[in-house]
């Protein structure tokens, strides 16, 4: 019997850990991909938008040799915090189901099943892509992840989106010799991206080494040829690779499956008590991203790491 059982390895489950091992509680933590899963399928040449301080966990130092840190160091530092403090973690085990039941959680997952009084959710985002749904989403081309740019080198590429994921792959891999075009639904490059890469964007545009097309959808993809509504009416331009940077969501078909309610709009924000992070049912936490529901660009590490102390601060007053 545990006190905690925590779902996801990325820095805010740790940061929840490493707050339930400061308060003396028992716990595990267990994740259906890697360590920090996300971060890890991050593209290899992100760079982080926060500086380091603002992703450490658990008042741990994250030393970087960058203004602002990079996937490799992020990687590096919370391997560091996770094997240092000896983190009770299972990796590659996903959890099935969790259960309620005379005050006690029944957790099974893959490999086996466990009891706790309490559970925390933080799955984050990543794991499942917004889809276009249009015609020839499902050929090998169409790529909703992205890891290097060298792979798209004199390539014909389309990228969907204009926020940093897109804006990223569109002048990486411009720079490694691609022909890029972008297909952005709204009249401009989007705000939220990063301060010092929005200038470049515009002006690739502007001179005309990057096409886009505002305003526009993409409607349809074939093996070398892609449609595009736009204003003027349907576009084809020869095509080899759609990049969908379209943006990830929750899973929330298993936040329904073990009994988390919703909102009924677009949103579909998870219910829980701002001031705990605990939800409508007794002893089950949601911490991080997972709380924004599709809004995904309103929790970040550096704004939801205080969720853990939150959550096992009001732990500690139950027992």
């Amino acid at each position: 019997m545990l006190d905690i059982f925590i779902v996801g390895a990325g820095p805010i489950g740790l940061a929840c850990g490493l707050a339930a091992q400061k308060a003396g509680l028992s716990f595990v933590i267990v994740d259906k991909g890697c360590l920090v899963n996300s971060l890890y399928n991050y593209p290899s040449t992100m760079t982080f938008f926060s500086t380091s301080e603002k992703l450490e966990i658990g008042g741990i130092p994250f030393v970087s040799n960058n203004v602002k840190p990079v996937r490799a160091e992020a990687l590096e530092y919370y391997r560091r915090v996770a094997v240092s403090n000896n983190m009770p973690i299972n990796l590659f085990e996903e959890v099935l189901n969790i259960a309620h039941q005379d005050g006690v959680y029944t957790i099974r997952t893959a490999k086996t099943e466990y009891q706790a009084k309490y559970v925390i959710i933080a799955t984050g985002f990543y794991d499942i892509a917004v889809k276009l749904n249009i015609p020839g989403e499902d050929l090998p081309k169409v790529k909703h992840y992205y890891q290097d740019p060298h792979y798209y080198a004199m390539q014909k590429v389309l990228v969907v989106g204009a926020s940093n994921s897109a804006v990223d792959v569109a002048l990486e891999t411009y720079r490694k010799g691609a022909g890029v075009t972008m297909v952005v639904r709204d009249a401009d490059i989007s705000t939220r991206v990063k301060y010092w890469v929005r200038p470049d964007i515009i002006n690739r545009i502007k001179e005309g080494s990057i096409k886009a097309y505002f305003n526009s959808s993409l409607k349809a993809v074939r093996q070398y040829e892609v449609d595009i509504e736009t204003p003027e009416g349907i576009v084809t331009i020869p095509n080899d690779f759609v990049m969908a940077m379209t943006g990830y969501k929750p899973n929330f078909e298993f936040l329904k499956k073990i009994g988390i309610n919703l909102s009924a709009d677009d949103n579909l924000l998870p219910q829980y008590n701002p001031e705990t992070m605990e939800t409508h049912l007794p002893g089950l936490y949601l911490a991080g991203v997972v709380c924004g529901g599709m809004d995904t660009h309103l929790w970040f590490i550096e704004n939801s790491r205080v969720h853990a102390e939150m959550i096992i601060g009001d732990i500690v007053t139950k027992r």
